[in-house]
């Protein structure tokens, strides 16, 4: 197995190693980053050598196996392990997704895991997502209505009104998509991001919804929704098969069919 090795220009310095204690017939190597805030020294990945044989199948147990037998300074976020709490979301042999659903196997040779790209770092693999939360509560994302809620029923929507938020509504906040977009990269202050304009166009596209003009207002700026380039890179990694730019698009034909 070749060894693992960083760019010579790298800021990231390589760590310690930690092999399995009694072998093992089956080991892997999982080179994962290394970083404590105002430790004042760079970041660095180790390199554990975990034996299969005595692992769970995903990536996130082998993370949780390293933290429980091995180091636990490890540092890292997750919760269901069943792909729908987002949680365990980060960088895994160069794409982003879900720890809970990345099969070790589907990796060959050493797994690199490296946290969410272009976002701060709390921790190790924990990334701070609170300004993808504030640009999240900006859209408003719930129903708004200006007509009284029926006292004796719900709001209703036809079968065919309920199939338009397929594809919207089964997104799980985990931000994959979001720090995958160069756009969202250099522009993240300002552009809301593939992530948060699906979000708003799961609302745009709910029947029951009657803030559509309001919503459109709020999103007609050169940076919230304009910086999108069709890149795509957010539909390609996203773990939950879901199409944001297909989202972003539709908000843009919106936009123009209200000014036509």
């Amino acid at each position: 197995m070749a060894e693992f090795t960083l760019p010579a220009n790298s800021k990231i310095g390589k760590g310690k190693t930690w092999p399995t204690k009694d072998g093992g017939k089956k080991v892997k190597k999982f080179n994962v980053y290394r970083w404590t805030p105002d430790s004042g020294e760079n970041p660095t990945v180790d390199t554990y050598e975990i034996d299969l044989e005595a692992c769970g199948p995903m990536v996130l147990d082998a993370l949780i196996k390293i933290k429980n037998e091995v180091d636990q300074t490890l540092t890292f976020r997750r919760s269901c392990r069943e792909g729908i709490c987002g949680s365990c979301a980060m960088n895994i042999d160069g794409t982003n997704t879900l720890a809970c659903t990345k099969f070790i196997d589907e990796v060959d040779g050493d797994v690199n895991i490296y946290p969410l790209p272009h976002m701060a770092v709390i921790k190790d693999l924990v990334p701070d997502l609170n300004r993808a939360y504030a640009q999240l509560s900006a859209i408003e994302p719930w129903l708004k209505t200006a007509s009284p809620t029926p006292p004796d029923k719900e709001r209703v929507q036809t079968p065919e009104d309920r199939r338009q938020l397929d594809g919207l509504y089964e997104c799980i906040l985990c931000f994959c998509c979001q720090t995958s977009c160069p756009s969202y990269w250099w522009n993240g202050e300002r552009y809301l991001g593939p992530a948060i304009l699906l979000q708003a166009y799961r609302w745009l596209a709910d029947s029951r919804d009657e803030m559509t003009g309001e919503r459109l207002d709020a999103l007609e700026d050169p940076f919230r929704l304009y910086r999108c380039h069709t890149i795509m890179n957010c539909s390609k990694t996203c773990p939950k098969g879901l199409n944001p730019a297909k989202a972003i698009a539709e908000i843009k034909k919106m936009m123009l069919a209200r000014q036509a």
